[in-house]
């Protein structure tokens, strides 16, 4: 299962913010982008209950994270 992940962080926390989702498992690419998302990363993950904890515990966890909006690609 692929998704994209918009992730909207602090104000000057973009690259922190960057460093840390690329750390985790199932990211596969993370970019920062102008304008909101401010960043946008892909994931790979097994399932939907893979992909909840992912985004859910993981990312919306990280100091700098304000919000995120995933997109579930269709296969």
């Amino acid at each position: 299962m692929k998704a994209y992940v918009f992730i909207n962080a602090s104000a000057g926390k973009t690259l922190e913010v960057v460093g840390k989702v690329q750390k985790i498992e199932g990211v596969k690419s993370v970019n920062p982008c102008w304008g909101p998302p401010d960043i946008i990363a892909v994931v790979q993950v097994k399932n939907e209950r893979t992909l909840n904890d992912l985004v859910l515990t993981r990312i919306q966890r990280l100091p700098g994270v304000e919000q995120t909006d995933t997109h579930i690609v269709i296969e």
